[in-house]
């Protein structure tokens, strides 16, 4: 995954298959929690996906302040590009 842009249609692919999401309902300004619902559970369930397609350890930590669709794209696209 090269861009933000590579790694936001990846999290839309894998979030509308995880969580039975409507691809359109998963922009970058979308709250998990609100917009989402996306508990503490599922996010745990993402992480682990996270980490089993791109090869990266996932340190829990670095999703803590995630609140909107971006915070997670930016985050990956960080992990993934060190």
């Amino acid at each position: 995954m090269k861009t933000q842009e590579d790694v936001f249609k990846f999290l839309q692919e894998i979030m509308a298959e995880m969580f039975e999401l409507s691809p359109d309902d998963i922009v970058p300004t979308a709250n998990l929690s609100k917009d989402l619902d996306i508990d503490s559970i599922d996010a745990v369930d993402l992480m682990v996906r996270l980490r089993e397609l791109t090869g990266k350890r996932i340190n829990p930590e670095d999703f803590k302040n995630a609140r909107t669709i971006q915070d997670v794209v930016d985050t990956v696209h960080r992990i993934t590009s060190a």
